[in-house]
């Protein structure tokens, strides 16, 4: 059942898949495990009036988590270009610029994937806040790991655009993807760190 190609391809000495597809793997375990939540609660009469409501964080969890999954490969795409262009050449003003031009346009997917993920990771989050708290009490352990592994792959993938960041010459772009960065970790961290106070206090 338990498939190690993912891990192994991370584990050797290959440059990708990295700390972006890492990030947006765990994204998607954080998808899946919230995902179990609900549909541990489907069903219950216990839970018939938030049952609606758990269906269609079911049917958004599953969009995330394929959408994670394809932000795996996206990165790996997306560091490509990004790995070319700091290879290139730059003996002549022409070969500078050259590289110079590659290099600055391989920076926007290499910003904008690790984003991705972000954003995703949050409404990974945003569903894990629904269903700690309405989803099935057995199950409510789950709830609080999805939020912790949801954090968890937000933060790690911000790393991937403050890097990149740092090596752009449109301060402007630079500063936009910074104030985005910035907005989703306050928002997902502050939510993964209510969720995991409010698992915790019930837990005892």
């Amino acid at each position: 059942m338990l498939d190690t190609e993912f891990i192994d391809a991370l584990a050797s000495k290959a440059p990708t898949p990295g700390g972006g597809g890492a990030s947006a793997y765990v994204g998607a375990l954080a998808s899946a495990l919230a995902s179990m939540v609900g549909n541990l609660t489907v069903g219950k009469k216990k839970y018939a009036d938030v049952e609606e409501r758990v269906q269609s964080e079911l049917l958004e969890l599953e969009a995330t988590r394929l959408r994670l999954l394809e932000l795996v490969q996206a990165d790996a795409d997306a560091f490509a270009p990004l790995a070319a262009a700091y290879g290139m050449t730059r003996g002549t003003d022409e070969e500078a610029a050259a590289q110079k031009a590659a290099l600055q346009a391989a920076l926007v997917d290499a910003c904008e994937v690790p984003l991705e993920i972000m954003r995703q990771c949050v409404q990974v989050v945003e569903s894990c806040v629904f269903l700690a708290k309405h989803g099935s009490v057995m199950a409510v352990s789950d709830a609080g790991a999805g939020a912790v592994l949801a954090k968890a792959a937000l933060l790690a993938a911000s790393l991937n655009v403050r890097i990149n960041i740092g090596s752009m010459d449109d301060a402007a772009r630079a500063a936009a993807y910074r104030d985005e960065m910035d907005d989703l970790i306050a928002a997902g961290s502050a939510l993964a760190d209510d969720v995991y106070d409010d698992v915790v206090r019930r837990l005892g």
